[in-house]
């Protein structure tokens, strides 16, 4: 197995302490592991359900929220909704810098926060809690004793697990504000729920609301007498056997039934991923993309759009057309930068548009040129932007021949 330390910004711009352990053969997928509540990565729960995973095949992201563990910031000024944003922070990095999670898992509290924050993690198909509470404000059951303080001071300390945290007014309201019952409804992935019966913490009657209110697929797993921490080994690595066996179908399942296209040079394939309404794998060479919608018209917002995909296309031959003339020219051009905005406008209000009635496609092509150019030369690189080979098919005749392939 391997370990790494890492970092990355949380929602309130303060790094955030994480892990990564990966095995040391192919990763079959991504795991993103929320821990529980004042709790941290390291928690005997978090540390050993990541090492069965890996040991299954999965690489799992743990890492402390704000202000938490090795984390940045003040525990004080967070809530339950900078935890959900710390999690998609947590879930941008995973798919910046290696691949997005397939699977969420969230302990106690933060499986209430994988069960918010789901929905903005597209390429997540399944999800699992773990002694879950079906709301946010379930923590407020466990302040009691401080909240008339709370109240009248706007904040108190509390002693949760031998440690002293400064509780504000402000986290009472945030979670007492949060209902997960719609998020849970319209959750559209697998739903994998663990929880023990004699559970003293959080009561199972939790469990049963998740349930309740989620729609299928969807599993409950009891773990008989663990306690809420899974503090013996065996418990843990009992859920990670049982999570990486369940996970398979829903992980696993796209590749075995759809082998992955083999794409030629100078081909583009493109493929519905059926994990959103619009959601589309986008394949050029050994180079794998996403394409998808805004939430504005129905989709997940995955990815660039269609007409995001033409002005990028647009957008990188003109610069790279500009580099190549400039380069052979042996010109002081430091670096170039395209800024383009599509929109449709009516024919009548374009002086320069041959077509005279209807609607017509506009594009506004900004180019920043950097270095010490003179007129004459950023003058003659604005015409060689209109010569890049994307350009002139945009405004070539173009005819694009479609059939049902067998």
């Amino acid at each position: 197995m391997q370990s790494e330390k890492i970092t990355f910004p949380g929602s309130q711009g303060e790094p955030l302490a994480a892990r990564l352990d990966r095995p040391d053969v192919d990763v079959r997928g991504y795991a993103l592991f929320a821990h529980c509540f004042t709790c941290s990565k390291d928690t005997l729960a978090a540390a050993r359900i990541a090492e069965a995973l890996v040991e299954h095949g999965f690489a799992v992201l743990r890492f402390d929220f704000t202000g938490l563990g090795g984390s940045g910031g003040d525990f004080a000024n967070t809530d339950f909704s900078s935890n959900v944003a710390d999690l998609l922070n947590a879930a941008s990095h995973l798919r910046e810098q290696y691949q997005a999670p397939a699977l969420l898992i969230g302990h106690s509290l933060g499986g209430a926060a994988v069960l918010a924050a789901a929905a903005d993690i597209p390429e997540a198909r399944a999800v699992a809690t773990i002694g879950a509470p079906a709301e946010p404000a379930h923590v407020a059951s466990h302040l009691a004793a401080a909240r008339p303080e709370i109240e009248a001071k706007g904040m108190a300390e509390v002693a949760i697990a031998g440690r002293s945290f400064c509780i504000r007014k402000e986290f009472l309201d945030d979670i007492e504000g949060q209902k997960l019952e719609e998020a849970i409804a319209g959750l559209r992935k697998a739903l994998l729920v663990f929880h023990a019966p004699r559970d003293e913490i959080v009561g199972i009657d939790n469990a049963e609301r998740i349930f309740k209110a989620a729609k299928h697929p969807k599993s409950f797993i009891s773990l008989d007498d663990a306690d809420h921490m899974l503090s013996r080994k065996q418990d843990a690595h009992w859920v990670a056997g049982v999570l990486a066996a369940w996970a398979d179908r829903f992980i696993d399942r796209d590749e075995a039934e759809a082998p992955e296209a083999v794409v030629e040079d100078g081909e583009v394939v493109v493929e519905e991923t059926r994990e959103g309404r619009f959601t589309q794998r986008v394949a050029a060479g050994r180079h794998e993309l996403r394409a998808d919608e805004p939430r504005s018209v129905g989709g997940d917002d995955s990815g660039p759009g269609p007409y995001d995909y033409l002005l990028a296309a647009l957008g990188a031959c003109t610069s790279m057309t500009i580099r190549m003339y400039a380069d052979r020219k042996e010109w002081p051009l430091e670096r170039v930068s395209v800024r383009l905005r599509h929109k449709k406008i009516h024919a009548e209000d374009c002086a320069e548009c041959e077509t005279r009635e209807g609607r017509v496609d506009w594009i506004d092509r900004d180019i920043t040129l950097s270095g010490p150019l003179d007129q004459a030369q950023k003058d003659r690189l604005l015409e060689i932007a209109d010569k890049c080979p994307v350009h002139k098919t945009l405004h070539a005749e173009t005819f694009v021949a479609s059939r049902i392939a067998s």
